[in-house]
């Protein structure tokens, strides 16, 4: 197999390759180390040498043999070590895997390496001072979005089919949409967050993976989704398996479409024409589409978001080998003196205002089955333009710097719906624009049938990226 030929197939694509016996799994393995030093040494998305040998997993899995790589916010995987992309955390050693990373073993995939982040993960640009900036395959000169930004550098240069990401604000979703990928955030409950948090971030972190399809998104999460053991909370069980559904026509749906940011951020009008193109394309699949979006209070969806950097922050403070914070970068430094103040009733207040996010949300979706919105508020940024090490930034400021950029994706962490973001648009040069796609809660099947219906109408398979291998 060469490496070209490897770089255009999705993981279903892979693993069909193997089972027919066209290809061995070992092969596959081959050529994919070989694909990550060539997309590594363009992209900078490994955050340590790839694994040799690779992650043990299940020989017969569904997705056997399929290239894979997790993403360096964990621990994740047993014996594996962790820094969030900070020079204070030497290595924090796995001491068990998470229930989703058993769940990627059994599926099969072969992991291959671990994927850069931003500092603690709280940033829409992955550009840390340990690893430096990780480069877009679409223009090395921009950023690929935060905090899954090295898994998404990596999948779109054609190294791996498919990357671990997670999403705490839409830490999957802005590096879908900055590097022309699949990024979907499960339901609350859907993927299992055990066993070592019963509620990560406050119940508004989510984990899955990124794709380059929609249905290796879906073939995923039939094989990953479900509740583990002891889970506090778990979204309702689905009808079927969510890659039988691919292809089903969803009937006449009620579609809302907003262009307009919660915040009053500035929308790049490229953005925005990507997002009214969709709804145009949905009009003329039979849909009804609306301008429309849930009313909500953006200081409610602010406080929530700031409980989140705190909630990033607070496992290191309860540490007994806190990290030095002159190792750290500014931002981080300002988030771990806002954890080490955080009050119960600054944590009360916090629940009240999920609450009413949560609910404002929910009762939208009564009338409307799905909302479609840009993913990011203009196209992926030159690195630089958010300064995570800037001493003058507040944590207030900094978040109100990341939602200008990406205004559209905090407001669904919080409230829970499944929402995803496929590579439907193209700026003018060549960039790929995201447009999100939301669902009510617990409805992955309707998100997937709709997104499989515009993969087929808007196809995004022929544009490859010009720093990647399948070039």
């Amino acid at each position: 197999m060469e490496l070209r030929e490897y770089a255009r197939h999705d993981a279903v694509g892979l693993r069909k390759l193997i089972a027919a016996g066209e290809v061995t799994a070992a092969e596959v393995e081959s050529v994919a180390r070989e694909a990550l030093d060539v997309a590594d040494a363009e992209v900078n998305g490994l955050a340590l040498p790839q694994f040799r040998p690779a992650l043990d997993h299940d020989k017969d899995g569904p997705f056997a043999g399929v290239p894979f790589l997790i993403k360096d916010h964990g621990p994740v995987a047993q014996g594996v070590p962790f820094t969030i992309g900070s020079r204070a955390l030497p290595g924090v050693i796995a001491r068990n895997d998470s229930d989703l990373m058993s769940r990627f073993r059994a599926a099969g995939l072969v992991t291959l390496g671990l994927t850069t982040v931003p500092e603690l993960a709280i940033s829409f640009s992955t550009e840390s001072v340990r690893y430096g900036p990780t480069r877009n395959p679409w223009d090395p000169a921009r950023g690929v979005g935060g905090s899954s930004g090295g898994a998404a550098a990596l999948v779109a240069a054609g190294a791996v089919p498919v990357a671990h990401g997670s999403d705490a604000a839409g830490s999957i979703r802005v590096p879908a949409s900055c590097c022309g990928l699949v990024g979907l955030k499960p339901s609350r409950g859907r993927v299992p967050c055990g066993p070592d948090m019963g509620e990560p971030l406050f119940g508004m972190a989510y984990e899955f993976v990124l794709t380059r399809s929609v249905r290796d998104a879906a073939h995923l999460l039939d094989v990953v989704q479900g509740p583990g053991l002891g889970d506090k909370y778990t979204a309702p069980p689905p009808q079927g398996r969510y890659a039988d559904d691919l292809g089903v026509e969803p009937g006449p749906l009620r579609v809302a479409l907003t262009t307009s940011a919660w915040s009053g951020a500035t929308v790049d009008p490229q953005v925005a024409a990507a997002a009214i193109q969709v709804g145009r394309t949905l009009e003329g699949m039979g849909h009804a589409v609306t301008e429309d979006r849930p009313a909500l209070d953006w200081d409610d969806a602010m406080e929530c978001a700031k409980a989140m950097t705190v909630g990033m922050a607070a496992p290191l403070l309860m540490s007994p080998r806190r990290p030095d914070p002159a190792k750290m970068e500014a931002v981080s430094r300002e988030v771990l003196g806002l954890a080490g103040e955080y009050s119960a009733l600054d944590l009360l207040a916090v629940f009240a205002a999920q609450n009413r996010v949560t609910r404002s949300v929910a009762a939208f979706f009564t009338g409307y089955h799905l909302l479609v919105t840009p993913t990011l508020g203009g196209l992926p940024a030159p690195h630089g333009t958010l300064r995570y090490d800037d001493p003058d930034h507040t944590v207030t400021s900094w978040l109100r710097s990341i939602f200008d950029y990406g205004p559209f994706t905090v407001v669904f962490n919080i409230s829970g719906q499944p929402a995803i973001s496929l590579p439907l648009g193209e700026s003018d040069g060549g960039l790929p624009i995201g447009v999100q796609i939301v669902a009510p809660s617990g409805r992955e099947d309707l998100l997937l049938q709709v997104a499989d219906r515009l993969e087929q109408a808007m196809p995004w398979e022929h544009r490859i990226p010009p720093h990647g291998v399948g070039r």
